[in-house]
């Protein structure tokens, strides 16, 4: 049996709450110098757009399931994986800087430290590796081994 595993890489509380903040200063500055009306509607826009964004840029999913690794919009087969490893804090950020390939897929969140490298073994994909953010690497890492390597069949 495959281990299958399912994570959304949402942003975390202090994001919304920093966004929040910076609405609240906004309308401060606006309350002084326009009517009220044109105050609380440019404060509403503005949290609908601090809501939109947060929601959107926290909406990648990570999964594993029937046989499939999808990271983002990208989706790749078992059997086109390679090397599987979790990586900490300094591999990541050495992995993703000084150490980065060009052509490598990245799945990456600043406010996530720590990454997994999915080394990618199709011929036909010029990509060498993906790597892939996530709050939990090790258990990525055991579901992806459960189907690196693997067929669909």
């Amino acid at each position: 049996m495959q281990a299958e595993y399912h994570e959304r890489l949402g942003v975390p509380l202090r994001w919304w709450v920093q966004g929040t903040m910076l609405v609240a200063s906004l309308w401060l500055a606006v309350i002084v110098a326009t009517p009220g009306a044109v105050a609380w509607t440019v404060t509403a826009v503005a949290m609908l757009l601090l809501v939109a964004g947060l929601l959107a840029y926290g909406d990648v999913r990570v999964s594993v399931a029937d046989g499939v690794f999808r990271a983002g919009r990208a989706r790749i087969e078992g059997r086109f994986l390679g090397a599987v490893e979790a990586l900490d804090a300094d591999q990541t950020r050495r992995t993703a800087g000084p150490e980065a390939d060009a052509r490598a897929y990245l799945v990456l969140r600043p406010y996530l430290k720590r990454a997994v490298k999915v080394e990618i073994v199709d011929p036909a994909d010029p990509t060498p590796y993906w790597l892939v953010s996530s709050r939990r690497p090790e258990d990525l890492v055991g579901a992806l081994s459960g189907i690196a390597g693997r067929s669909l069949d």
